[in-house]
């Protein structure tokens, strides 16, 4: 008995492979970030520009509202500390039985973290390679060039641009601080724009997800649905059908149930959760104040975040009004590197699922384990199928429990 426990417990454990998989998750992170960050580093085109553009005649402030070791700061550090302590801190919820395991309780703890984190990364290393790609491609003026440049207005006709003067090259600029000049051609789309909503909305979803936020809503199903799917470890958890759901009576059935079907979260939760979206505009804002973008740059490089930070959120985390808080479990170990055509899903098929989903026994009596990144101890799984003989022995003796 205790050899086919283990064998069944083994499935239960993170594979090496499937660990791989995410490590290269990490490198290819890493390397996205490397690569934008390599942008920085190349001269980027440098668009013919008038000396007579009131656009780029603004004067260059020499110390920004904002810094880049700042919007790191606040846009990655600080994102990146509240996921963590929102991970050890409040995972896994009211909805954990007092018998489960710590180890189980840890393992679920680490995995939102690392989910977290990972989907962080993948938002701010995706807007920075974008962006920085961008910025050298179009190589649009910043409002500030002029004052960068300092043209040699005595000679301007030996740099004339197509047909008169109005249009002149780069090299007309007397200043040869090559970071300077290269970093005024950088302006569309804004990089603290994009950066900053790439980690701070990233992060207003984050914690919107985990503390319950979201706008209520009327499911067509309300007491038919069961809601232990949503719990921390649901196949620990006792699946409630219709039937052992009471609903109000007295009243018209369809105007109570609908009433009680979702309210609105309290105000303060809410507070929290935008608080880090208002900073990203804030950062965002002191671009324009600061003459180092135009307006189209500024929004469209916030777009550019907002897009990151949504798909991010999304690839690891269930949607906010039906997920319950959890990130998407791992990818089965079988599966870790790729599906293969025609599966279609990187976790357990959906028809093992609802063959051994909640509530379901195998033949020796033993509750099937659905959640693949929980293990129960083997002391405890012992415990749990000399229960269920237990209890079978009563029932077959005509006395339920």
């Amino acid at each position: 008995m205790r050899h086919n426990l283990r064998s069944r417990a083994q499935p239960g454990r993170m594979s090496i492979a499937l660990a791989l998989s995410y490590v290269l998750d990490w490198v290819i992170i890493i390397a996205a970030a490397g690569i934008g960050a390599a942008f920085s580093i190349i001269s980027p085109n440098k668009r013919p520009f008038s000396l007579t553009n009131p656009e780029i005649s603004f004067p260059h402030v020499e110390k920004e509202k904002i810094s880049t070791a700042v919007l790191v700061l606040c846009s990655l550090v600080a994102p990146a500390v509240i996921i963590f302590l929102v991970a050890i801190l409040l995972v896994p919820g009211p909805t954990v039985s007092k018998s489960t395991p710590k180890a189980l309780i840890w393992r679920r703890k680490l995995w939102e973290w690392h989910t977290g984190w990972l989907g962080l990364a993948l938002s701010l290393a995706a807007a920075f390679l974008v962006t920085s790609g961008m910025k050298n491609l179009f190589g649009k003026p910043r409002p500030d060039l002029l004052s960068r440049c300092n043209p040699d207005l005595a000679n301007a006709s030996l740099y004339a641009v197509g047909e008169g003067l109005n249009l002149v090259s780069h090299t007309i600029c007397q200043n040869k601080d090559n970071s300077v000049m290269n970093d005024g051609f950088r302006s569309y789309p804004s990089g603290h724009s994009s950066f900053s909503a790439a980690g701070l909305i990233y992060l207003s979803l984050f914690l919107a997800s985990k503390l319950g936020i979201t706008i209520p809503y009327l499911s067509p199903s309300a007491y038919t649905q069961d809601r232990s799917q949503f719990s921390a470890f649901p196949s620990r958890a006792s699946p409630r059908s219709s039937e052992q759901l009471e609903e109000p009576s007295g009243h018209n059935d369809a105007i109570i149930a609908a009433r009680n079907q979702a309210a609105a979260p309290p105000v303060y939760l809410l507070a929290i959760a935008i608080i880090p979206w208002f900073a990203s505009i804030y950062i965002a804002s002191t671009r324009y104040s600061d003459f180092r973008h135009h307006g189209f740059d500024i929004l469209f490089g916030y777009f550019i975040g907002t897009v990151t930070a949504i798909f991010a959120f999304r690839y690891y985390h269930l949607p906010i009004s039906q997920g319950a808080g959890w990130s998407w479990g791992p990818r089965s170990r079988d599966r870790s590197f790729w599906a293969g055509i025609g599966v279609g899903n990187y976790a357990e098929s959906n028809a093992k699922h609802a063959d051994e989903g909640i509530g379901a026994r195998d033949p020796e009596g033993q509750p099937k384990n659905d959640d693949r990144i929980e293990l129960l101890p083997m002391e405890n799984r012992g415990s749990n199928v000399n229960e269920r003989h237990l209890t079978d022995g009563h029932e077959n003796g005509g006395v339920r429990r």
